[in-house]
């Protein structure tokens, strides 16, 4: 999408988000984050945390996705407010060039973030079924697509979710 459109959006999506009390997080754009007032997910191919958290500023939430150990050992270390970790599973909605990571690599994000009061977040192949597996491999969040629109009612998959994960005391 270009800049102008994408801002116009990200603003409206912003609005929307403070007043259901939730966080806009826009990925791999620090000025359209910046400028919206949103917070900011990027990759090992984007900005590095360093830049993107002098673009967005230490108020704002700024999250990396990490594919290896090296890669979670590093990311958190850096100005980063989250750590995702992933593909867990095989994913068709985003091609990262990476394998499955599966479970191993959760348990040592999850070793290795929280100690310094990082979040893990899951990404990659999460479904419903899979959804307690995940967490309790060390995931403390979950980043989900395909299996929220897959069957038509998102807002009914997300409810699905809150009350499988609520059943094991992770909501």
């Amino acid at each position: 999408m270009a800049s102008g459109p994408f801002l116009e959006l990200a603003i409206r999506l912003k609005e929307l988000a403070d007043a259901a009390g939730a966080t806009l997080i826009v990925n791999d754009r620090a000025d359209i984050a910046r400028l919206a007032g949103a917070g900011l997910h990027v990759g090992q191919e984007d900005l590095a945390p360093d830049a993107a958290r002098s673009i967005v500023g230490n108020a704002a939430v700024l999250g990396l996705s990490t594919h290896t150990s090296a890669q979670i050992d590093a990311a958190v270390l850096g100005p980063v407010d989250y750590v995702a970790v992933g593909p867990v599973f095989g994913t068709n909605t985003k091609d990262t060039g990476y394998e499955a990571v599966g479970f191993e690599a959760l348990r040592h994000a999850s070793e290795q973030a929280r100690p310094r009061g990082l979040p893990v977040v899951a990404i990659g192949g999460i479904t419903l079924e899979r959804a307690v597996e995940v967490v309790s491999a060390g995931a403390d969040a979950l980043a989900v697509i395909t299996d929220l629109i897959a069957g038509g009612d998102p807002e009914a998959r997300v409810r699905a979710y809150r009350e499988r994960l609520r059943k094991v005391g992770r909501v």
